[in-house]
């Protein structure tokens, strides 16, 4: 063989050669991130509230439609209102195998409390929903509006009726101040751990009334046990679907229907511990989009009557930077804030 001959035979070998390096490279270069364990989804507050409900929706979701290769495994911190879970996250820095699902206590915990905590500390995926607030009472009372409840609390003078709620200084007794301040009307306000504990309570009459979200109190309103006064919403909810024989959600009138001009919805979202990639990020935005596209999703976004609202990226951070600073002006105002 002639030495020109070889050096195309070399040539070409070399060729071959970084060529199929690179077709077996490529691959594992184009391969998206995904967790290599299982994932640990915190939950800041206590079991069978809302934040709890939904995690393991997403959990149950993900496993029915294997959606992810690794297990969510759920966990429930709600010690401080929810500081527990929030500083758990914010020490894991770094570890894309671990989220957590915030409400909007996200914003009043640090508020209230002073704890060492702000959302800047976590990195945003996604905004799952907003959840809506109603004014529930026992279905054995006589009030049947939230007009005739109201004005039996200010009749029967202050701190005489009681509110319970999820937390202190929380969103429940934030709401719970502008109804008083609005109304004129002066509650004890009753904390408990979770929202499936507050409707536990009103069902045994422990309490008045509660400002539970809807899928917190859905299965004692389905059963006769409660009854929905008003939804602190600027519009009616927009689901026609009967819940109990005779009602569904669209059924209950805005609180400002009933004289009581009080707005509050609250933030249903996922966060990571800061420091993680945006490829890692980017597994649990795509993981969530595919969540809110399954009908178990969108069958628990009717029943529990949320706002549908979702969204990630620079949206939804500057929507968290101007809902802090709304949470701020509302806790000011009612004198909760940390001193």
């Amino acid at each position: 063989m002639t030495r020109r001959a070889t050096l195309r035979t070399r040539l070409s070998t070399a060729a071959a050669t970084f060529l199929a390096t690179t077709l077996l490279a490529a691959p594992a270069a184009q391969a998206a991130w995904e967790p290599t364990k299982p994932v640990e989804f915190v939950v800041p507050a206590g079991t069978g509230g809302g934040a709890d409900q939904m995690a393991r929706l997403i959990q149950g979701v993900v496993v029915k439609h294997n959606l992810m290769k690794q297990p969510l495994v759920v966990v429930n911190k709600s010690g401080g209102a929810g500081a527990e879970g929030f500083l758990d996250v914010k020490g894991a820095k770094g570890d894309p195998h671990k989220i957590v699902v915030t409400l909007s206590n996200l914003f009043t915990t640090p508020l209230a409390t002073g704890v060492p905590f702000n959302w800047r500390d976590m990195t945003p995926v996604s905004m799952m929903a907003l959840d809506n607030f109603v004014l529930w009472v026992n279905a054995e009372t006589p009030y049947k509006d939230a007009k005739s409840y109201l004005a039996a609390v200010k009749a029967a003078g202050p701190s005489k009726m009681k509110m319970g709620g999820t937390g202190s200084k929380q969103e429940d007794q934030i709401l719970t101040v502008g109804i008083e301040k609005a109304t004129g009307t002066k509650f004890i306000y009753v904390p408990f751990k979770g929202g499936g504990e507050v409707a536990v309570q009103l069902v045994g009459k422990h309490v008045d009334s509660t400002v539970n979200n809807p899928i917190e109190a859905v299965a004692q309103w389905r059963a006769g046990q409660l009854r929905a006064l008003c939804v602190f919403d600027d519009q009616r909810m927009p689901y026609k679907a009967k819940i109990t024989d005779t009602q569904a959600w669209g059924d209950v009138p805005t609180c400002k229907e009933a004289g009581v001009p009080t707005t509050y919805t609250m933030l249903r979202g996922i966060f990571m511990p800061a420091g993680v990639t945006k490829e890692q990020t980017d597994f649990y935005v795509n993981l969530l989009k595919k969540v809110r596209e399954t009908p178990e999703w969108k069958d628990y976004m009717e029943k529990g009557a949320f706002n549908q609202t979702s969204m990630d990226g620079d949206k939804f951070v500057q929507w968290l930077g101007t809902a802090e600073q709304q949470h701020r002006e509302l806790m000011k105002s009612a004198g909760f804030l940390a001193q």
